[in-house]
């Protein structure tokens, strides 16, 4: 891994574990914080997630205005506005790492396991999405959500020219995560 992805893993690791202890030691929370940032960002991370409300990366990761570059959407499916906005966090605020980040009891990974293998009638986009990954052994919905971390970095890279070329220079790094309810903790996932 590039010096520059890993320090900010470790960084976004080290907060992790704030977040997790009860002991943040987080800046940049007040309304100077975000004043100071009224001309531009510099975010060590872009954070590919779900929109689920309970996943809040600049708390799980102990950050906050100005630290992280944010990218929601349900399931963290990668549609256009998603992908752009990765681009933009890579090619214009050269992020130097890119996180891909699941978590325990997602509601698309649910309806996904549970609607398999028939067409949606509704979130067709989402469930279709994961259906790439599902078949008739697939295990519970979160080893689902783990999984899926996989297929959304193949496609940053697939479907991107800009985040292709950046990754080739070794500009930036995508890695996965997932966020587990009961402890807190994000867990870096191996390829």
């Amino acid at each position: 891994m590039i010096d520059r992805a890993q320090k900010a893993l470790d960084i976004l690791l080290e907060g992790n574990k704030n977040f997790v202890s009860g002991k943040s030691s987080a800046l940049n929370r007040d309304i100077n914080s975000l004043k100071a940032l009224s001309q531009g960002q510099s975010p060590i991370a872009c954070v590919v997630t779900c929109s689920d409300s309970r996943v809040i990366p600049e708390l799980v990761f102990d950050k906050g205005f100005g630290d992280i570059f944010v990218v929601r959407c349900a399931g963290a499916v990668i549609g256009e506005n998603i992908l752009e906005s990765v681009e933009y966090a890579v090619d214009h605020l050269n992020v130097p790492l890119v996180m891909v980040l699941s978590h325990d009891d997602c509601g698309v990974m649910k309806a996904a396991k549970s609607l398999y293998p028939k067409e949606p009638e509704h979130l067709q986009l989402l469930i279709r999405s994961v259906y790439e990954i599902i078949d008739d052994e697939a295990e519970c919905y979160n080893e689902i959500a783990r999984n899926y971390t996989l297929t959304k970095k193949r496609k940053l890279l697939k479907r991107s020219e800009i985040l292709r070329k950046a990754h080739h220079e070794k500009k930036f790094e995508i890695v996965r995560a997932y966020l587990k309810f009961d402890t807190g903790e994000v867990v870096v996932v191996n390829d």
